[in-house]
């Protein structure tokens, strides 16, 4: 296991060198480019996410399918994942997750575009699109296709699955004093997951719809509570992620800035972990939303960046950067991982802040592991045909069982290799097809308003 572990650390420092950083900021630059920058739309977007287009196709609403994608990716990446990034890349990481979210809106418009536009409608009257029909209808590479939709339904285990129920189980194991055995968790979390995902996309999506915004405000408020206590060091955390995102150094509270290079792999790494965009999961649900263009779903999931990174990202990096900076006391030296940087600053909060924190933990990451597991289901389906929904859904749940027993470092580490080899095949067809995207934007941002649909046909999957 001690040698496992090793050659999967060994290749996520490979998967993640500077190439993947190169594909990944790279693509956000050029399809900002291409979109001709498709994020001066984000209140548009926000706009049309809470508008109903019932006579369109699809199987859910605009905002049920955006609230399935905030679903996966407001979760433990927001809050553990943005601590980790700081424990290991310094505060200057905190800076390239945003840069990540800034940037990755036009590559999430981009490949839910490309999602909904070729998306099929199965024999069952279901919707189904993804990365893997771009490839397969609009590039003529199936075997692609067929490589992404193998690589995102193992990546459902881990990133949608086994991380999250771990942080569950962990957070409640350090903040609840009630000596819950982890297994108990998992048994928990696999029946309320099993109720859930049985009923398919419109269960999941009425849960999500519920739960997102309620979970999101209810952590956000307990950040802007934080940053009142924190507030004389706000200004300087502001200036330590910034100076520390390009050079080396240190400041108050014992930070350490890890160098450029450092900062940018874990900034990047868990800003992508955190907003998805580029892995090609959100468009899996955007496809089967309710929409008359492609363009109007892909300005609604394009808004799931923008919440999930530019705004509770950035939130939870200074929430923590100001904390440690205003308590010298907090040994970075003593701190195990991200997780517990994160207690330590709800722990500022009288009473109230541990609960808010175990709150958020166990919604957002139960909400995580309901939207990815929809992924892993329409990636199953893709690959075998509706014979395969049953048995997915019964390994799926049988992780969330097990995964609170299981190592959470080396979890984490497959889950990182994992997100970044299925975002490859997907940046592969958002950058092919890029041409088809900026000319029918052009297009349909001069006709929001008009009935134009896009031809969906029926085939049989």
């Amino acid at each position: 296991m001690e040698q496992f572990s090793q050659i999967m650390t060994w290749l996520d420092d490979f998967v993640w060198g500077i190439p993947m950083i190169v594909l990944l900021l790279g693509t956000h630059l050029f399809m900002t480019l291409r979109t001709g920058f498709i994020q001066r739309k984000t209140l548009t977007g926000i706009k049309l996410s809470v508008t109903k287009d019932p006579d369109s196709p699809g199987d859910v609403s605009q905002f049920q399918a955006l609230t399935t994608a905030l679903a996966s990716t407001i979760g433990t990446g927001n809050i553990i994942g943005v601590g980790t990034a700081i424990f290991l890349g310094g505060p200057g990481a905190v800076f390239w997750c945003w840069i990540a979210g800034v940037f990755g809106i036009a590559t999430k418009y981009a490949e839910s575009f490309i999602a909904v536009k070729y998306r099929v409608r199965t024999p069952d009257g279901k919707m189904q699109g993804g990365a893997m029909y771009a490839l397969e209808r609009g590039l003529n590479m199936k075997w692609l296709g067929v490589l992404f939709a193998a690589l995102a339904a193992l990546a459902s285990f881990g990133i949608g699955c086994g991380t999250q129920i771990n942080a569950i189980a962990e957070v409640i194991e350090n903040n609840v004093p009630l000596n819950i055995p982890p297994i108990a968790v998992g048994v928990v979390g696999g029946i309320l997951t099993g109720i859930v995902i049985i009923g398919g996309i419109q269960s999941i999506a009425r849960v999500c719809e519920k739960l997102v915004p309620l979970m999101a405000v209810f952590y956000v408020l307990g950040c802007v509570i934080i940053l009142g206590i924190n507030y004389d060091f706000i200004l300087p955390a502001v200036g330590a992620v910034l100076r520390l995102a390009f050079t080396p150094g240190a400041v108050a509270g014992g930070l350490v800035g890890q160098g450029v290079m450092i900062a940018l792999r874990f900034g990047v790494a868990r800003g992508l972990f955190s907003n998805e965009s580029g892995m090609g999961s959100a468009p899996l649900v955007a496809s089967a939303a309710q929409t008359r263009n492609p363009v109007w779903q892909a300005l609604v999931s394009a808004t799931g960046t923008f919440w999930d990174t530019v705004v509770v990202c950035l939130m939870t990096g200074l929430v923590l950067v100001s904390t440690i900076m205003k308590n010298p006391e907090i040994n970075m030296d003593t701190i195990a991982d991200g997780g517990q940087l994160t207690t330590a600053a709800f722990s500022q909060i009288p009473v109230l802040g541990p609960i808010i924190l175990v709150v958020g933990i166990i919604t957002f990451a139960w909400s995580t592991i309901l939207g990815w597991s929809y992924y892993g289901e329409r990636c199953a389906q893709y690959l075998w045909g509706k014979k395969a929904l049953l048995p997915y859904k019964l390994l799926f749940v049988a992780v969330v069982v097990v995964g609170p027993v299981l190592a959470l470092d080396l979890v984490w580490t497959i889950a990182d290799i994992l997100n970044a080899l299925m975002a490859i095949p997907n940046l592969i067809a958002v950058l092919l097809l890029s041409g088809v995207t900026a000319r029918e934007t052009n297009y349909y941002l001069n006709h929001l308003e008009e009935t134009d649909r896009t031809e969906i046909p029926l085939v049989d999957r």
